[in-house]
């Protein structure tokens, strides 16, 4: 009986460090391959392709987004978007209902003072393979004036688009009209204070949260109807030039980005609702959970602490047996 306790104590210790650190598509760290892509400045993970994160470069590349195979890290569909003119600083990219890509031309590059920018909007491709899509071009202006920016969300069940500037000392989240016009000019105005120096966004797929990334740190908000309410810290790696950031498709990960040749995309746990910066450590790190845990890590590691304890009952009742009488 004990032999067949101890093997079986044995097999759940083996089991539990065996166990895959994810059973999901495209939620791991990869390397973006392509030689071509050298600015990394936006990321989105793909709708109708698991493991697929669609990405572009941010300025002197053209009106091209590429398909990234995150099992590889190669480039496996390079869309050319036509209707629209010669892109200026392509910042941000996001998809919204209906597997839609919006495209943020938003940036300042070189310092410039834009009175206006551009959204590109086109349907995610169906195949994957090399093609030439017409997109829906907007001309965005801001109520309070021109500003930097690199962060565009859209919301996965509305549709509407959000902006974040870039600002040093904390910037806002604009809100752009309930449709866009293509006809008109679209006006962006504040609606709420953003507690970071912008590089980026996402909306987790089922829109009730929005994470915020820096260059050196990053915040999650629950999305409260647009209210905006912090509930924490997300944990940032350190990167070169950290300039990208993507939900998983299912939303158990944050993918985090950078620019550069052979630029890696790193993977952490996605906040819970539960999570904040509150004093008793509810949420003090992006998951909740220091040891990366969620549900599969607590039964990893319970199923570890319980193969240790029983090993170790099984050899101090062994050393009793030895000892002399």
């Amino acid at each position: 009986m004990r032999r067949s306790l101890a093997l079986l104590a044995g097999g759940l210790l083996v089991g539990a460090l065996a166990a895959p650190a994810s059973a999901a598509d495209g939620d791991q760290d990869f390397t973006i391959k392509d030689p071509r892509i050298t600015e990394s400045s936006g990321l989105a993970a793909s709708r109708l392709h698991p493991g697929v994160y669609w990405t572009h470069n941010d300025s002197d590349d053209g009106a091209y987004l590429y398909a990234v195979d995150s099992a590889t890290g190669r480039t496996v569909a390079t869309v050319t978007m036509t209707g629209v003119g010669t892109p200026r600083d392509i910042e941000a990219i996001s998809i919204g209902p209906d597997n839609q890509i919006y495209v943020g031309d938003i940036g300042d590059n070189d310092g410039v003072t834009w009175d206006y920018v551009w959204i590109y909007q086109l349907p995610e491709p169906k195949v994957l393979k090399d093609q030439t899509i017409r997109a829906t071009q907007y001309v965005v202006k801001y109520s309070d004036g021109s500003r930097d920016a690199e962060s565009l969300v859209v919301h996965p069940k509305t549709g509407r688009v959000y902006i974040i500037d870039k600002q040093e000392d904390g910037g806002h989240l604009y809100t752009g009209p309930a449709e866009l016009s293509s006809s008109g000019t679209n006006v962006f105005r504040p609606a709420a204070a953003v507690d970071m120096w912008a590089t980026d966004a996402a909306f987790s797929p089922d829109g009730q949260q929005l994470a915020v990334r820096g260059y050196f740190g990053g915040v999650s908000y629950a999305w409260n109807g647009g209210k905006l309410k912090r509930q924490g810290q997300l944990d940032v790696p350190l990167q070169g030039q950290g300039e990208s950031v993507t939900y998983s498709r299912d939303g158990s990960k944050i993918m985090y980005g950078s620019e550069g040749a052979e630029s890696g995309v790193e993977a952490e746990d996605a906040p819970s609702e539960g999570d904040s910066d509150s004093p008793s450590g509810s949420g003090s790190s992006a998951s909740g959970n220091e040891n990366g845990g969620g549900s599969d890590g607590n039964v990893r590691n319970g199923a570890i602490a319980v193969a240790v304890l029983f090993v170790a009952y099984l050899g101090l009742k062994g050393l009793r047996r030895r000892r002399p009488s």
